[in-house]
């Protein structure tokens, strides 16, 4: 079965100016035969127009040239109006065309980037970097002294299990946070070479296994993952730290 085109004003406007084929005025009929409302305004320019013709048929009609001219102008004013309204919708197209050709050449074409395109990182990615935040200002005030890191301490208040550390990263600070998901833990390290880096754990409420996925935020670095119940988050500033081979390792060492 062929289907059959939508009616458009165009099609209406057409309709009325005699201007369509026998096969789309017959699509228009049965249309106006279904839509009463609509075919009332078609069947009023119909009439208009009839009247005009009648109006312009010549002076044994309406001997007043005044009156000739008056039709005249009317029905150019009916014209008009359909030439705007069709100029209207071609106007808006072309709005939209230079739009996105100017956002084109702006920006690039509109198609997703790597960035744009993968998966936004998770809540507690955000938690991460406030307790990296919070930690690095910790380490500003004298009177906050360091906490032990003992990982069964740990496991048993938190149920989180912390992966097994490099053997030259020093752990500067450990301290529990409170976040959207239950206590977290936040870890602070110093490699060898002085970078300082935050290793971050949570309970996020539900079980996946996500690999390292990388995301920058707030002038740092964040390589997260997931493992079971437990996700993580290995922060570092930017630049000067390869936090997903990192954090793979970290990975690694929890299966």
């Amino acid at each position: 079965m062929k289907t059959i085109d939508p009616i458009i004003d165009a099609d209406l406007d057409a309709y009325v100016d005699g201007e369509l084929d026998v096969a789309r005025r017959i699509q228009v009929e049965s249309y106006l035969s279904e839509h009463p409302e609509i075919a009332a305004k078609v069947m009023a320019d119909l009439s208009m127009k009839g009247e005009l013709r009648l109006a312009l048929a010549g002076e044994s009609a309406f001997g007043r040239a005044e009156t000739r001219d008056a039709a005249r102008r009317l029905e150019r004013g009916l014209s008009y109006g359909r030439i705007f309204h069709t100029m209207q919708r071609i106007a808006a197209v072309g709005v939209l065309i230079a739009a996105g050709w100017v956002a084109h050449n702006s920006f690039g074409a509109f198609s997703a980037t790597e960035v744009a395109a993968s998966v936004p990182a998770p809540a507690y990615v955000e938690d991460a970097v406030r307790a990296y935040q919070t930690a690095a200002l910790r380490e500003q005030m004298p009177s906050q002294t360091p906490t032990t890191y003992n990982v069964d301490d740990i496991r048993a208040a938190t149920a989180i299990i912390m992966p097994e550390l490099p053997k030259d990263w020093k752990v500067a600070d450990v301290q529990i946070f409170p976040s959207a998901f239950g206590p977290s833990v936040e870890m602070s390290i110093e490699e060898t070479n002085g970078k300082r880096l935050s290793l971050f754990a949570v309970r996020p409420g539900a079980f996946e296994v996500q690999p390292v996925s990388h995301v920058a935020l707030e002038k740092t670095e964040a390589a997260y993952w997931q493992i079971g119940e437990v996700a993580y988050a290995l922060i570092a500033d930017d630049g000067g730290v390869n936090l997903d081979q990192a954090a793979e390792r970290l990975a690694r060492s929890l299966y």
